[in-house]
Parts: structure tokens; C-alpha cells; sequence
């Protein structure tokens, strides 16, 4: 088993968790991460290693669609000693519901543009307004 060092450096976080050193600093100023309070010896921000599971966790919430206030919402839950598996489950409904929701309008716009391509018409008659740009979709 790997022993982790107490304090990891920006630069060994952003290795290990796959993000950009810029995106650790954004989430540390919007409330995402701890502030490190502790630095090297040249400067460098410092973290305690557990912040690598709290960052697979962001980025697996938002691969699942989840904003970032979503997710700091969550991990407020969280951070006061609780569990947020009821908090990330409505989070979750919601977005199946914003899915669905997706998939409706977007099979909509599908048929939609399918009509519209099944009429296509390359030729049309002479005397077209100057302000027709494509007769096609603006018929």
C-alpha cells in the first residue's frame, strides 16, 4: 500500500487527480476545496492528501451534469459531518427530469428538420424577394 506524504503540492494534486493546476486554484476560490493553509518552504500551496477524493468526486458529479454550485451545495452537506446521498439523489432526479425533458424538445426539432429536408428544393422560380436569404426556411 502507497503511504501518501502529509502535504501534497498544487503541482503532485493536479497530477494526481488529472486537473489543471488553474482549476484546483478556481475551486479553492469558489469554496469547492479547503484554502491551503499551509506552504512549502517556496510558497507553494499545500494539501492534505484527502483532497484527491474530493476532487474524483466534482468530477464525477459533473460528468453527471452536476453545476458546481450544485456540487458545493452537496459537499456543504458534507463538510458539516453528514452524508449528502439524500442532497446528490434529488440533484439527480432533477437532472433526469432536465434529460427528459432534453430528449422531448429535441426530438421535436428532429421531426422538424426532417420535414423540412424531405420538401428541399435546390431550383425556384425567378422574382425572389431580395430579402429571401433561403427560400427553403423561410417558406
Amino acid at each position: 500500500m502507497e503511504v501518501l506524504p502529509a502535504f501534497l503540492k498544487i503541482g503532485e494534486v493536479a497530477q494526481e487527480s488529472g486537473l489543471p493546476v488553474k482549476t484546483i486554484r478556481y475551486y479553492e476560490e469558489i469554496g469547492l476545496l479547503a484554502p491551503s493553509v499551509e506552504r512549502s518552504a517556496t510558497g507553494y500551496r499545500l494539501f492534505q492528501p484527502h483532497v484527491l477524493s474530493r476532487l474524483a468526486f466534482i468530477k464525477r458529479a459533473q460528468n453527471l451534469g452536476l453545476s458546481l454550485a450544485e456540487i458545493k451545495q452537496i459537499l456543504a452537506v458534507y463538510d458539516q459531518g453528514d452524508l449528502p446521498c439524500g442532497e446528490v439523489k434529488q440533484h439527480l432526479q432533477e437532472k433526469v427530469s432536465d434529460v427528459t425533458r432534453q430528449i422531448e424538445e429535441l426530438t421535436i426539432l428532429r421531426s422538424e428538420l426532417l420535414a423540412l429536408l424531405s420538401g428541399w428544393r435546390e431550383q425556384f422560380p425567378e422574382g425572389l424577394s431580395k430579402s429571401t436569404v433561403c427560400p427553403n426556411i423561410q417558406r
